[in-house]
């Protein structure tokens, strides 16, 4: 093989290389988008899983239903509620 066959043969494959990382780094874009939209909704979802969570815990409180480890489980979870209040009563007193 002459080396003007082995030039031209070795700019086709140049090419094609180059072609390939483009269609890659379009696919890579792609790919990080979508991620991005997944741990979005990941977060959405686990922002309303804790909100019904809350909201089963409230219903088994005012009906009652709670078992002592619930109860002492709604019991921290109110006193935090009361000290993360009291934290923001702080910040606007300043």
């Amino acid at each position: 093989m002459s080396s003007v066959h082995q030039m031209i043969s070795l700019q086709e494959k140049l090419q094609q290389l180059v072609k390939q990382q483009q269609r890659l780094r379009k696919e890579n874009t792609e790919l990080q988008q979508q991620l991005a939209r997944a741990a979005e909704e990941r977060q959405a979802l686990s922002t309303q899983v804790h909100d019904l969570q809350q909201a089963v815990s409230l219903m088994k409180l005012a009906a009652g239903n709670l078992s002592d480890i619930e109860k002492k489980e709604f019991e921290k979870q109110v006193t935090r509620f009361v000290k993360e209040i009291d934290k923001c009563i702080a910040y606007l007193s300043v």
